[in-house]
């Protein structure tokens, strides 16, 4: 109870977790009802105004942007997790590989990762999807591919510091294996900041998947996309404003509730600012 007091008591955290709760919310809920069908057009409804009908208003296609702003909720969600799933796993596991065995497997891993950090999230993206096509797939591929060093580098940091402390050693004189050593008693001392790393990454994510779909390298229409919507109503602000203003909230909205999600963990679990 004392550690959820102190989780609740601070304000980044509360905050990220009730806009995070929003947008998770409204992803699910998109899975099994949305006010109308995200990809179905009507003319006869093109460019209509925020209503009862359609509280957010439509698009130029007649579709409601309510419903296509829920749907693209499922795809920022999705793209985070993989994302951040393929740099965590693959950077987490470089990282300690270099920190562990030292010399110039260190060495290697890290210039690699200084390549790979050289070419940012978009620039890799363009490279991927002018070789195999514009998806949603490649742009993530891509995002994932440019969070491997962020990963690998936090990793071998935080693992370099671990490595010194008397438990370790103590632990090789019990006779436990090096894996075992790692499975047990590093990564747990190193979780937290790579769950603070995760999160902010998660918001990083989110924008760099909206900034894709915008240049027509994300995902592809039908399908909802935060960024593809804002695209798309780029030609039609003058008339329809609002076929920008949804998405983009949507947008800042996840982005703000990861950041300060991120902060606020951070905050908790370094005893440095606690």
């Amino acid at each position: 109870m004392s550690c959820m007091r102190r989780y609740f008591k601070n304000l980044n955290f509360v905050l990220g977790l009730t806009l995070c709760a929003v947008i998770v919310a409204m992803a699910l809920t998109s899975l099994v009802w949305t006010p109308h069908a995200p990809n179905t057009m009507d003319a006869r409804h093109r460019m209509e105004a925020p209503s009862w009908a359609h509280p957010l208003g439509t698009d130029q296609y007649g579709r409601d942007i309510l419903s296509r702003v829920m749907a693209g909720a499922v795809n920022s969600i999705v793209v985070g997790l993989i994302t951040v799933a393929i740099g965590m796993g693959a950077g987490v596991a470089l990282g300690l590989i270099g920190a562990w065995t030292g010399h110039l497997m260190d060495e290697a891993i890290m210039r690699l990762a200084d390549l790979l950090y050289g070419f940012p999230a978009v620039l890799s993206a363009i490279l991927i999807t002018s070789i195999l096509g514009p998806s949603a797939v490649n742009a993530m591929l891509a995002i994932g591919i440019y969070y491997i060093p962020v990963f690998a580098r936090l990793t071998r940091a935080s693992t370099l510091t671990v490595k010194r402390l008397d438990y370790i050693e103590a632990a090789r004189l019990a006779g436990q294996a090096e894996l075992t050593i790692i499975r047990r008693h590093v990564l747990p001392n190193i979780l937290s900041p790579l769950i603070i790393q995760a999160t902010i990454q998660f918001a990083v994510a989110i924008l760099a998947e909206a900034g894709l779909s915008y240049l027509g390298l994300g995902t592809q229409p039908p399908h909802a996309s935060w960024g593809r919507m804002l695209g798309e109503a780029q030609t039609f602000m003058e008339l329809a404003p609002w076929m920008a203003i949804f998405p983009g909230l949507a947008i800042a909205w996840a982005v703000l509730g990861f950041n300060l999600l991120g902060d606020g963990l951070r905050d908790i679990m370094d005893p440095r600012l606690r």
